[in-house]
C-alpha cells in the first residue's frame, strides 16, 4: 500500500499514486520536489528534481511536454531550457511566465497561432511583472502578477478573456473593467470561464455561464468582470474551478459551490445546478483548502484537522455530498478518483528539507553562488570548489596545490566533455550519452582516472552499433580500454557482415586493420 511508512513521500505520491510515473526508478522518484500530471488520459508529466532539474514524459500531444518535437517518451526527457529556472507554479519565481505546446486560440500568448515545440518566454506586456500564480482554462489562461493585476489571452469564445469582446487574445491583455483599480489575490480557470478573488474578500467572475458557474444567479455569458453580489459581506480566500462548477472558501473555512451539479459536483446533497453560490454542509469543520481542476468534475476540501473529504464525480460515480475520505491530500483525490486523473494544482513533496551528502554535492555541481574556481572551455563557465577537486582527483591536488588563480582555462576537451567529468566528481555517475563517452574516455586515460574509464566503458558499450562498432573498436585500441575492445571485438565478428560493408570499416587504420583480422581468424570468423 501506498501508505506504508517505508516508503519515502516522493515514492508514495507519485509512484504509486500517479501511475505515469510508475517506471521511474525508486532513486529517481526520490528526487522529485514538485510534478505536474495532465492529458486527455493523464499520460503526460513534467517535473522538477531537487536539484532545479526539469524533465516530461508521456505522450507529447502537440509538443506539450516542451522537449523540442512531437515525440512521445516513456522515460523522461530533460527540458534544458527550464533546468535551473527555480519553478514554482508553472511560471517562473521571478516572475517570468514560459509557454509551449496547443496554440491553435493563441493560448501560449506569443501572438500567433503556431504551436510551441519548446519553452518560449510570454513577453508582450508582462516584462517586468512579477507573475505569482497562473491558471489555465481549455484554451485560455490567466496570469497574476504581484501587484495584483490580472492579465488573460486565448480563446474567447464567451468572453473568458475578458476583453468585453468574443475575439480570441492573441497576447496578454491586462483585464481591467471593474477590477482596473482592485487588487486580486488569487485566480482560476474553469473550461471556458474565468473567476478571480480580490484583496478584500469580493469574488468577481466572466465568461461561459450556461451552468450558473459565474454564480451571478442568471446563465448569461459575461464578457467582462461581473462581482458575485450573492456573497456580499463574505470574505473570500481562495476560489477553485471544475469543469463547469466553482467552489470558494472562506477566512471562516466555510465553502460554498455554484454551477453545473450532474455529478453532485457542488456537494449539496442532489444533483440540481445552482446559478448562486451555495453553502456547503461539511458537519461544522473548518476548511483550509478546497480543490477542483478544469478538466473534471470532482470537488476535494482538506480540514483544518487535516482530514480530506471529496464528492462529484468519483471514478464513475456520483457522489452528492462531501465523503470523508483516508487521504491526507487533496492531490490524492485527484489521482484516485479523478476522471482525467490530472493534478488541480503543481504538486509538491512535503517533509523535510534534508539532503544526504550526495545530493547536497550535485546540487552544488556547477553552481557560482559558493564557488571558488571556474574552468572556461568552449567560452562556457562551469564552476566548481577547489576543496572537492582536491579531495576527489589526484590531478587536481597536485595541480590547486601549484596555483591560487580562481579561472582555469581549457583547451585541450570540449566543453560537454570537460563538464560532465566534473559532474563525475560530484556524482560519482556519467551523465553523456554513448556517443559522446569517448572523448570522457579520452580523458579518463590522460588523467588516469581508472573508475571514470570503466564507467566510459560500459557507457559506450550500450550505445554499439553495426554502423559505428570499428569506430568504438579503433578508440578503444588507442585508449588501451582493454574490457571495451574486447567487448567491440566480438560484436563485429558476431556482426561481420554488415560491419564489414561500412565505411568506417572501409577506412580502418592499416595495422588496426590487419590485427583485426588476424584475430577474427584465430577466433574462426572466416571458417566455412
Amino acid at each position: 500500500m501506498c501508505y506504508s511508512s517505508a516508503l519515502s513521500p516522493a515514492y508514495c505520491g507519485f509512484g504509486l499514486i500517479w501511475p505515469v510515473f510508475a517506471l521511474l526508478p525508486p532513486e529517481e522518484l526520490r528526487l522529485i520536489r514538485q510534478a505536474c500530471v495532465f492529458g486527455s488520459a493523464a499520460n503526460e508529466a513534467l517535473y522538477v528534481t531537487v536539484n532545479d532539474e526539469v524533465f516530461a514524459l508521456g505522450t507529447n500531444c502537440s509538443g506539450c511536454l516542451g522537449l523540442g518535437d512531437l515525440q512521445s517518451t516513456i522515460e523522461p526527457r530533460r527540458i534544458d531550457v527550464l533546468c535551473g529556472k527555480k519553478i514554482v507554479i508553472l511560471h517562473i519565481r521571478y516572475g517570468e511566465v514560459y509557454a509551449w505546446g496547443h496554440n491553435g486560440y493563441s493560448q501560449l500568448g506569443n501572438g500567433t497561432t503556431n504551436h510551441g515545440l519548446t519553452p518560449a518566454l510570454v513577453s508582450t506586456n508582462l516584462l517586468g511583472k512579477r507573475v505569482t500564480e497562473v491558471a489555465c482554462g481549455s484554451h485560455h489562461t490567466i496570469a497574476l502578477t504581484a501587484d495584483g493585476e490580472v492579465f488573460a489571452w486565448g480563446y474567447n469564445n464567451s468572453g473568458q478573456v475578458g476583453s468585453g469582446s468574443t475575439a480570441n487574445q492573441p497576447t496578454p491583455r491586462r483585464v481591467s473593467s471593474c477590477l482596473q483599480s482592485k487588487v486580486v489575490v488569487n485566480v482560476g480557470c474553469g473550461q471556458l470561464c474565468s473567476m478571480a478573488v480580490l484583496d478584500n474578500g469580493e469574488i468577481y467572475g466572466w465568461g461561459y455561464n450556461c451552468n450558473g458557474q459565474l454564480g451571478l444567479g442568471n446563465n448569461g455569458n459575461q464578457q467582462t468582470p461581473c462581482r458575485i453580489a450573492a456573497l456580499q459581506g463574505v470574505n473570500v480566500v481562495q476560489v477553485a474551478c471544475g469543469y463547469a462548477h466553482t467552489l470558494a472558501l472562506t477566512d471562516e473555512g466555510f465553502v460554498y459551490a455554484w454551477g453545473a451539479n450532474s455529478y453532485g459536483q457542488l456537494g449539496t446533497g442532489n444533483k440540481s445546478n445552482q446559478a448562486l453560490p451555495t453553502l456547503i454542509n461539511t458537519d461544522k469543520e473548518r476548511m483550509v483548502e478546497v480543490a477542483a481542476c478544469h478538466t473534471s468534475h470532482t470537488s476535494a476540501a482538506k480540514t483544518q484537522s487535516g482530514q480530506v473529504l471529496m464528492w462529484g464525480q468519483c471514478r464513475g460515480q456520483a457522489v452528492s455530498s462531501p465523503h470523508l475520505t483516508h487521504f491526507s491530500s487533496t492531490d490524492d483525490v485527484f489521482a484516485c478518483f479523478a476522471t482525467p486523473a490530472v493534478t488541480w494544482h503543481l504538486l509538491s513533496v512535503d517533509g523535510d528539507d534534508y539532503l544526504t551528502v550526495a545530493q547536497s554535492l550535485k546540487k552544488e555541481f556547477d553552481s557560482p553562488e559558493i564557488s571558488d574556481l571556474k574552468f572556461l572551455v568552449d567560452g562556457k563557465c562551469i564552476h566548481v570548489h577547489k576543496t572537492l577537486l582536491k579531495i576527489r582527483c589526484e590531478h587536481f591536488r597536485t595541480l590547486l596545490n601549484e596555483t591560487d588563480e580562481d579561472a582555469i582555462e581549457i583547451q585541450q576537451f570540449s566543453y560537454l566533455v570537460y563538464r560532465a567529468f566534473l559532474e563525475y566528481l560530484y556524482t560519482d555517475t556519467i551523465n553523456l550519452p554513448p556517443e559522446d563517452a569517448i572523448g570522457l574516455l579520452d580523458l579518463a586515460t590522460f588523467y588516469r582516472e581508472s573508475r571514470l574509464k570503466r564507467l566510459c566503458q560500459e557507457t559506450i558499450k550500450r550505445g554499439i552499433s553495426e554502423e559505428n562498432a570499428i569506430t568504438l573498436l579503433s578508440a578503444a585500441v588507442k585508449y588501451e580500454a582493454r574490457d571495451l575492445e574486447e567487448f567491440c571485438f566480438k560484436f563485429c565478428v558476431n556482426h561481420l557482415t554488415a560491419v564489414t560493408q561500412t565505411q568506417a570499416f572501409a577506412d580502418m587504420d592499416h595495422d588496426l586493420l590487419k590485427n583485426f583480422i588476424s584475430k577474427a581468424s584465430r577466433y574462426g570468423a572466416f571458417k566455412n
